[in-house]
């Protein structure tokens, strides 16, 4: 792969989240098979959380790619960005499902880049975010619009057949009140990253709270599911050849990665730009209830157990994104991309208090 190829999808390293490359590359040249000669950096500069770094070692003959991702600067909400738990997930689920890249390493020695980190296998593809690229019409073609939607839904469900215990990932999770612990885990973060005195977040834990559903047969979950974190084929986007992020993997209730989903999809009731989120909009994409329709029509699901899940999806999302702002309201990070993430937060919480059945 030419340089032009590498710097199309990478970006110079910012200068506040660089790291000391001799020291890493010489812990590579001892540990990781195939990382020979001398290692070039770029960053992967989508994505806001975890950071995400392509290497590319000389060695002899053809050169060489490995992906490293580390957590983000600063202090972590407690279980967020577990390099570990991606690393045990991505070591074992490569066997069994494609899309997920094979990681090689994980690394826990503090003094090599000053956190745990992983390195895994370069996966080529093409990134959606909130934009269709040219190369899939630009969001002019409804063909491709709707394999693009279709691709996030199918694939989910695909994920969801693999079996945790034969995969050897049934310790990741505890089932039994999997639900119940994650609408408190997540109202528990929420108060510790708050920057403001929004009544909304904790009005939707007491609903979420009151509301609680039976979970279904609990499977994997990789709990950050979204077009963005895909990556699809150049030449078909109905191909998924990535999944990325694997770090809040786990085994719970398959409808909460569902909910993840749609908490970004325009519903029959949107006429404008749609809601925040990753997923572009457009003639041919799937409206939320088509897509919760596909899934659960694939795995045999009653969908009229959807719009809990999608409620508190949406809070999570909240969460999240109001995770990544405190770190900047904080100074924990220069990235200006994160200034303007409170409002975006905001939103989804009124979002999700609209949706409540």
């Amino acid at each position: 792969m030419s340089s032009d190829a590498i710097d199309s999808e990478t970006i110079i390293v910012r200068e506040d989240e660089t790291f000391d490359e001799p020291t890493v590359a010489a812990y590579l040249h001892e540990h990781l098979e195939g990382a020979a000669g001398a290692m070039e950096v770029r960053q992967f500069g989508g994505g806001h959380a975890n950071l995400t770094y392509l290497l590319r070692f000389a060695g002899e003959g053809e050169p060489r790619e490995f992906v490293l991702r580390r957590p983000p600067l600063g202090p972590v909400a407690k279980g967020a960005h577990d390099m570990k738990r991606e690393f045990e997930a991505l070591s074992r689920l490569w066997r069994v499902f494609e899309p997920a890249p094979r990681a090689f390493l994980f690394c826990d020695d503090l003094d090599v880049i000053g956190a745990e980190f992983l390195v895994m296998e370069r996966r080529h593809g093409v990134v959606i975010r909130s934009v269709v690229p040219p190369v899939f019409g630009g969001g002019t073609d409804a063909a491709a619009n709707r394999k693009i939607s279709e691709v996030v839904i199918d694939t989910l469900a695909d994920f969801h057949e693999v079996d945790p215990v034969a995969v050897g990932l049934e310790f990741l999770g505890r089932p039994d009140g999997f639900l119940q612990r994650q609408v408190q885990g997540w109202g528990d973060r929420y108060e510790r990253a708050k920057t403001n005195d929004h009544v909304g977040p904790a009005d939707l834990v007491r609903w979420l709270e009151a509301n609680l559903p039976e979970s279904l047969p609990a499977t994997l979950l990789h709990n950050d599911w979204k077009l963005d974190n895909m990556a699809v084929a150049e030449h078909d986007p109905g191909r998924c050849v990535a999944v990325y992020d694997w770090d809040m993997c786990t085994v719970g209730d398959p409808l909460c990665d569902l909910g993840t989903v749609l908490c970004s999809w325009r519903d029959q009731a949107d006429t404008g730009e749609g809601v925040p989120g990753a997923m572009p909009w457009g003639d041919g994409f799937l409206i939320a209830e088509e897509g919760a329709r596909r899934y659960c029509e694939r795995r045999g699901i009653d969908p009229a157990l959807v719009p809990y899940y999608r409620v508190f999806g949406i809070f999570k999302m909240g969460v999240v994104i109001q995770q990544i702002y405190v770190r900047y309201h904080r100074g924990q990070t220069q990235d200006e991309r994160f200034k303007v993430m409170e409002p975006l937060a905001i939103a989804l919480f009124e979002r999700a208090l609209q949706l409540r059945p």
